[in-house]
């Protein structure tokens, strides 16, 4: 599908890079002869990210231990990776955070957890290299993970839903005010991609057929499908493109919006069954 070196000597800054579908990106960046650097907070998760890929590809992977949330921090770590590499090329905010929960049982910290990750991580990235491009008057690209319910909304992820659709309008905004720069922006709308982790604290033990039978494609997607669209998203192939958000669901957002509505089933038993579960899930 791709000219073999269509990203050769692009250096690619994925946040949320260790694991998950960020992983799987990266991956695909590397193959395409990208460089890239890998962000999150676990600095032992990503050490060993970066040895499997830069074994599996042969590219080169810088780790970063990163909190998005902290402004500061995202400066320091972009200056590291100047250092690195000498240029960062495209940005890439797939850093996120989820679970589902009736709203009226969340805490305020709730909410903070995940609107701070999701959007203060995404402007806090977005902000810092776009200064930096605008000032070095180097074109690039930005690339946002959003989510299909950032446009229809979707009960019982709420958090989750505020903050996406603030990063989709981020996307939209800054695609005109920053385009006289040479910086296009665009984003992804990925329906349901399993990924170890997030997957149990988003589906309710015993609904996967529910869910999965709410997509026409009647499958789930395959990260290889998500990190096809985003390659070529960040190539020079696509630098037409400017203000999209491209949804990659199966068709599922047009069968039902509001991806995560189906849970009214769930008895007050179950939804404890679920805080469980994604407590355990917390603690891997």
């Amino acid at each position: 599908m791709f000219q073999s070196d269509l990203l050769k000597d692009k250096v690619i800054f994925i946040t949320g890079g260790g694991t998950g579908l960020g992983r799987s990106m990266a991956q695909r960046f590397l193959e395409l002869q990208a460089k890239v650097v890998i962000a999150s907070r676990r600095m032992e998760v990503l050490k060993a990210t970066a040895h499997e890929l830069m074994s599996a590809t042969g590219g080169e992977v810088l780790p970063l231990a990163l909190d998005v949330r902290d402004y500061k921090a995202v400066e320091s770590a972009l200056d590291q990776s100047l250092k690195h590499f000498g240029s960062i090329d495209i940005l890439l905010n797939n850093a996120a955070g989820n679970f589902v929960s009736p709203t009226e049982a969340l805490s305020h910290k709730a909410f903070d957890v995940i609107t701070d990750i999701v959007l203060k991580g995404s402007y806090n990235t977005t902000l810092a290299f776009g200064k930096h491009w605008i000032k070095s008057r180097q074109s690039a690209r930005v690339l946002n993970i959003v989510t299909t319910y950032a446009t229809t909304g979707s009960g019982y992820v709420v958090p989750s839903a505020i903050a996406k659709a603030g990063v989709q309008t981020m996307t939209k905004s800054l695609a005109v005010e920053w385009a006289k720069y040479g910086i296009t922006m665009n984003a992804i709308a990925p329906g349901p991609f399993p990924t170890e982790g997030a997957w149990d604290r988003l589906l309710p033990p015993g609904l996967e057929a529910k869910f999965i039978d709410r997509i026409p494609l009647k499958r789930v997607g395959e990260h290889i499908e998500l990190a096809n669209l985003a390659a070529y998203l960040v190539s020079d192939q696509s630098q037409y493109i400017n203000g999209e958000v491209i949804t990659i669901d199966g068709g599922e957002w047009l069968k039902g919006a509001g991806e995560f509505n189906f849970l009214d089933v769930l008895s007050p038993a179950e939804w404890k069954a679920m805080e469980l579960q994604v407590r355990k899930a917390n603690k891997k």
